[in-house]
């Protein structure tokens, strides 16, 4: 089914509305040292498929299903500039199976939208292009709620960060005081960024480790387990099992590997029992979910039970709410993030 987007003044009307709304919330992120965040969230604010983020400098409009036409694009433009008061640069990306389309060729140079510039959240510094090779921005504003325990929990520990992408939880850690990170990412590209945001905090690279591999052998590994399957014949690093303080567990919703599926609707004990194993008695593990069709309620329980089975004890689990500028029509956000504390 197509949606069509609604022409681009009652458009402006209705962001204009979710803008207002977020006013106290932007006054405390910006009393927190950020400045990066959604200024509309069009499936829960009036206009399904269609976001706007604001990354520092940077204002990404994206649109999912239907693409804006060039002269609306330049009048939302105009409109958001002025009702921000800031002297932002405007990039639109239209998202396809193929990658992110926009009107950079006629509306202004390219070179605008591959520009990299810089946004601070939580105290931390982060690059962001507004189109790179991926689609996904560089920066997942709705786990900031996450980033604020690891800022909070991060000091003198040994940190895990799994499925690290661009590595902001592990940055975060470290440059909230934590004594050790590894982060882990099948992707170089994403980890690159990560190193290039550790040099740009003024992280000392010692205490960082950026480990480009398939995260399911590495997580059995130093969980103590096997790495199974026919897989297992294929060069992979090989890790002695150990501990860590804090482990961050944010797998995508769905990918396959040589070393196995991540499925986190149907199998997430498969790497949460791992991550479990690899997290120190007396630490915590920060867990994330992303997919919508998974309630929370159910999503908590299995964790439990994965607990259980594996013999490890929780003593708690404090469920983290994404922001405010993350609203959900029922009040069960997409986005879960569960603290487990061992």
């Amino acid at each position: 089914m197509t949606i069509e987007l609604p022409s681009v003044r009652p458009l402006c009307a209705i962001i204009d509305r979710a803008i207002d709304a977020r006013r106290e919330l932007v006054e405390r992120l910006h009393a927190e040292d950020t400045d990066a965040y959604r200024l509309f969230h069009g499936i829960a604010e009036g206009c399904e498929g269609l976001t706007i983020d604001r990354y520092g400098p940077l204002v990404l409009v994206q649109t999912f299903r239907a693409p804006l036409a060039g002269s609306d694009v330049a009048e939302l433009e105009a409109h958001l500039r002025s009702r921000l008061a800031f002297d932002h640069e405007l990039v639109y990306n239209h998202r396809t199976e193929r990658g992110s389309e926009g009107f950079d060729r006629w509306h202004r140079p390219r070179e605008q939208a591959l520009r990299e510039v810089a946004c601070r959240e939580l105290g931390v510094s982060y690059a962001i292009r507004g189109r790179h090779e991926g689609q996904d921005p560089w920066l997942f504003l709705d786990l900031r709620a996450g980033r604020r325990f690891v800022r909070d929990h991060a000091a003198g520990k040994s940190v895990l960060n799994f499925f690290a992408y661009t590595c902001s939880a592990g940055v975060c850690a470290a440059v909230h005081g934590a004594s050790e990170v590894w982060n882990v990412d099948f992707s170089r590209t994403h980890l690159s960024v990560g190193q290039c945001n550790a040099r740009s905090n003024g992280i000392d690279l010692g205490r960082m480790r950026f480990l480009a591999e398939d995260c399911i052998p590495v997580l059995r590994q130093i969980a103590g387990l096997p790495v199974k399957g026919r897989a297992s014949a294929r060069p992979y690093v090989r890790l002695e099992p150990r501990e860590f303080d804090l482990v961050v567990l944010d797998p995508p919703a769905w990918s396959k590997g040589p070393f196995g599926a991540v499925d986190v609707e149907r199998d997430y004990a498969g790497l949460f029992k791992p991550a479990l194993l690899a997290t120190a008695e007396g630490g915590t593990l920060l867990a994330t979910n992303h997919v919508a069709r998974v309630g929370l309620g159910g999503w908590l329980e299995s964790l439990r039970r994965c607990a259980a089975k594996a013999g490890r004890r929780l003593r708690d689990i404090e469920v983290l709410r994404p922001d405010a500028d993350f609203p959900s029509l029922d009040g069960e956000p997409p986005l879960k993030i569960a603290a487990c504390f061992l």
